[in-house]
């Protein structure tokens, strides 16, 4: 729950790996000094569909497979960088390793998620002692108590709790609790009436019962469970803040003592449950939503007991499904897979199985990777764009016409103290007292999970170390982390089509540049404007300066909610307006530092198309992809990203440059009139 402002939207274990390297696949045409046009549809008119015009090869040459509910660039690098992955992971599991080391705990559990005959010969018994645990809780101090337990083993009811900087005093970590407990992720799910909300409501129902049933309960007791999961979640949902309200940093920032949140939820006995966590000392913590903690207080109150065990039980076999019998995978699938994204398939085990060693040892599959397939040349180039980028940031703010010099300043000063990380860590996690054992896959997956909870308690109260990163190396993607002004960049994105280290400018600043730039206006969108050059949560700005920066970024919102994503569904401007600020500074920055770039190094028209067009054509090649309809819906319910589509046809309507670049004139369906474009920074 960690703010941070990155590429792509990206679960707490999810790492998307990649490495492509130019010529790698078969039948590839494009070398690292030319745009690959076979990406492009040239029946479309870049005038009036440029989405079309510069994916649409791409989109026709690779169709949603049965496993995916959306394949673009960034999983096509993911399938071929986990081939490599899964390659170097199968080899440590075939050679003898020394009992302890890295090696053997990252193939012993390879070895135990992919032994199939064994998963389906334990059944559920792995499980059986952690639903015995839940059934025998008495009372609701004992379910407090096991709530730290579940906790601390990844399952997370009625809220989450996490440790990370606290943001008005950034040098020091705090705990945070934040709101959460629902099984469908989102209060929408639970509240809309739209189609398809109601229907996907009767069928989680459904699942919640079946899953019951696949974990030993009668029919009987599975029907009423189910319904009594679905009221609570549904009464949790009720108090939620809207997803909108919780991109506001200073309205989720309420620090409080232990005693001041013990009087604000009186029936919850916090301190039973640090101490159960944990962590005796607890002096202050940040209680992001404090309504909704006060309400979830009154809920647990009145709720008896036997109603919360059936929702503890739920969050823990929810949690452990994936790690059990194929039955319990396969239910698991077919309501979150199937029902809510559209998938039609599940992934290979294989690809499952890595992609929970890397979850759990992501760090010591990030120093394989890194060793075998990230160059020290890609390092020292990514430094130089990134300086040329910053370059152009601090140009921009000087030429700001709306801001004033005593806000300019101190925009400026936060730009000078950015932090950059690039490709990996200087120092590498130490896994030493993580256990695998051979054992059952999910007595493994709590184990790890334990472990990633105990390395982030310990961090409670201490300085914030500045130097860890909050993205394994191989993940493709990138972020900005308000608290500590940094911006990183791991080696898993720094390849092509993002990076090309022999590339020529037209490519490299169309795309990786593009994110750079946009990570670096993270610090200035309309969260990471709020945190000053220290990384806390501090007003550095003139109040006037502020409205003027709200105004634009109002006219942002109201051009994105006017979307029409699919039917009669729009998109959410305002819960995307960080993305959609940040995609706009991405692309302005870096055309800014090529422009420069083509006069030290001219490069004239090649393959067709001006350097200026091949910036734009590289930039929307990032975001090729297909996807269902039933992900749109989902996407657009909970992503702070704009879609695929939207990443190009939105927000380059809005930049000069591109217009100028293709020749796009009033009445072409790509121009937006001067007046009617929003440029924020």
């Amino acid at each position: 729950m960690k703010r941070i402002h990155s590429l792509l939207a990206v679960g707490v274990a999810v790492s998307l790996l990649v490495s492509c390297k130019s010529g790698d696949n078969k039948g590839q045409t494009m070398t690292e000094s030319s745009f690959d046009k076979s990406n492009l549809d040239t029946t479309a008119n870049p005038k009036q569909d440029f989405y079309q015009y510069a994916c649409g090869g791409w989109i026709k040459a690779h169709p949603l497979t049965e496993e995916y509910s959306r394949y673009g660039s960034f999983d096509k690098l993911a399938e071929d960088n986990q081939k490599q992955i899964h390659e170097l992971i199968e080899q440590l599991s075939k050679e003898k390793q020394e009992s302890g080391s890295v090696g053997q705990k990252i193939g012993e559990l390879y070895k135990i998620g992919m032994d199939s005959a064994k998963l389906e010969k334990d059944g559920i018994e792995p499980l059986k002692q952690d639903l015995k645990a839940i059934a025998g809780l008495q009372d609701k101090k004992q379910i407090i108590a096991h709530v730290a337990l579940l906790n601390k083993e990844g399952v997370f009811p009625f809220f989450s709790n996490y440790i990370a900087a606290d943001e008005k005093n950034s040098d020091t970590n705090i705990c945070n609790l934040f709101q959460g407990g629902l099984g469908l992720g989102e209060r929408e799910y639970y509240l809309g009436t739209k189609t398809p909300m109601p229907e996907i409501r009767e069928k989680y129902v459904l699942h919640i019962e079946k899953m019951f049933v696949l974990a030993g309960f009668t029919p009987e007791q599975a029907k009423k469970d189910a319904k009594t999961v679905m009221a609570f979640e549904t009464a949790l949902a009720k108090i939620s803040l809207p997803k909108e309200a919780l991109r506001d940093p200073e309205a989720n920032y309420h620090k409080m003592s232990i005693e001041s949140l013990q009087k604000l939820t009186p029936s919850f006995d916090w301190n039973l449950y640090f101490s159960s966590l944990g962590l005796k000392d607890v002096k202050d913590l940040n209680v992001a939503q404090d309504k909704f903690i006060k309400d979830m207080g009154l809920l647990f109150a009145k709720e008896n007991v036997e109603n919360i065990k059936a929702y503890l039980t739920w969050n823990l076999i929810n949690t452990a499904a994936n790690y059990l019998n194929y039955a319990m995978l396969q239910q698991n699938f077919d309501f979150y897979g199937k029902v809510l994204s559209g998938k039609e398939q599940m992934k290979p085990r294989w690809k499952q199985v890595v992609h929970v060693v890397d979850g759990s040892l992501g760090e010591a599959v990030g120093e394989m990777y890194v060793a075998k397939y990230f160059p020290a040349e890609s390092k020292q180039r990514m430094l130089d764009l990134v300086n040329n980028l910053k370059e152009a940031l601090q140009n921009r703010i000087k030429g700001l016409t709306w801001m004033s010099d005593t806000t300019k300043q101190k925009a400026l000063e936060k730009l000078s103290t950015f932090r950059v990380k690039i490709g990996y860590p200087d120092k590498w996690r130490d896994y030493s007292k993580l256990e695998i054992k051979n054992d059952s896959y999910w007595a493994n997956v709590k184990r790890s999970n334990k472990f990633e909870y105990d390395y982030m308690l310990a961090k409670a109260g201490k300085p914030v170390d500045k130097d860890e990163w909050l993205m394994t190396p191989q993940m493709v993607n990138a972020y900005y982390n308000p608290t500590t002004n940094e911006i990183c960049f791991p080696a898993g994105i720094l390849q092509p089509p993002f990076f090309f280290p022999k590339g020529d400018d037209a490519l490299n600043y169309g795309a990786i540049g593009v994110v750079i730039g946009h990570e670096m206006t993270h610090g200035f969108d309309d969260q990471g404007r709020m945190y000053d050059k220290t990384g806390n949560l501090n007003d550095w700005w003139l109040k006037e300066d502020a409205q003027k920066f709200e105004n634009k970024a109002a006219g942002l919102v109201a051009y994105f909610d006017n979307i029409i994503v699919l039917d009669s569904t729009h998109a959410n401007g305002k819960y995307t307006l960080g993305e959609n600020i940040a995609d706009q500074g991405g692309i302005l920055l870096s055309y800014a530092a090529f422009q420069k770039a083509l006069k030290q190094n001219p490069v004239k028209e090649m393959d067709g198309f001006t350097p200026e067009q091949r910036f734009f054509l590289a930039y929307a090649n990032v975001w090729a992809g297909n996807i269902r309809d039933q992900e749109i819906l989902r996407l657009t319910n909970m992503d702070v990203h704009s879609l695929g589509r939207w990443r190009v046809n939105g927000t380059l309507p809005h930049i000069k440059e591109f217009l100028d670049a293709f020749g796009i004139k009033e009445g072409d369906a790509m121009y937006l009139p001067e007046d009617k474009r929003c440029v924020v920074w």
